[in-house]
C-alpha cells in the first residue's frame, strides 16, 4: 500500500508563503508603476475642466490601483506574518481561539490567520 501525502509538509508551506510573497511584491511594484503613471499624467494636465469626463475616469482609475494596492499591502503583511509565525512555532494556530488550523486551509490559504470558525464569525 502506498501511502499518499494528504497534507503539505513544513517546507512546502514555507516554499509557498515565500513564492506568495515575491508574487505580492510584484504585484505592488506593478500597481505603483501605474499609479505613478496617473499621477504624472495629471501632473502634466493641469487644471482640468470640471466637465472633463477624461480626469474623472483618470481619479477613478488611481481610487482604483489605490485599493488593490493597499490590498497587496495587507496581503503581504499576512504573509510576513505567517512566516514569522512559523519560525516561532506559532504557525497554523487560529490566532481566534488557539486551536490548531486545519491543514486544508492551510494548504488553500498558507496565509491564514484564523480557522474557519473564527474567520465565518468575523
Amino acid at each position: 500500500m502506498v501511502m499518499v501525502e494528504r497534507f503539505p509538509r513544513p517546507a512546502s508551506l514555507v516554499e509557498a508563503l515565500t513564492a506568495e510573497r515575491a508574487r505580492t511584491l510584484d504585484r505592488i511594484a506593478a500597481l505603483t508603476r501605474d499609479r505613478d503613471g496617473i499621477l504624472e499624467s495629471s501632473a502634466l494636465k493641469g487644471v482640468e475642466d470640471q466637465r472633463d469626463t477624461v480626469g474623472a475616469t483618470a481619479d477613478f482609475e488611481r481610487s482604483q490601483i489605490e485599493a488593490l494596492l493597499d490590498q497587496a499591502r495587507r496581503d503581504l503583511s499576512d504573509v510576513d506574518r505567517a512566516l514569522r509565525r512559523f519560525e516561532d512555532g506559532g504557525y497554523g494556530t487560529c490566532e481566534g481561539c488557539g486551536r490548531p488550523i486545519s491543514p486544508e486551509r492551510l494548504a488553500a490559504r498558507p496565509a491564514a490567520r484564523t480557522c474557519i470558525t473564527c474567520a465565518a464569525a468575523e
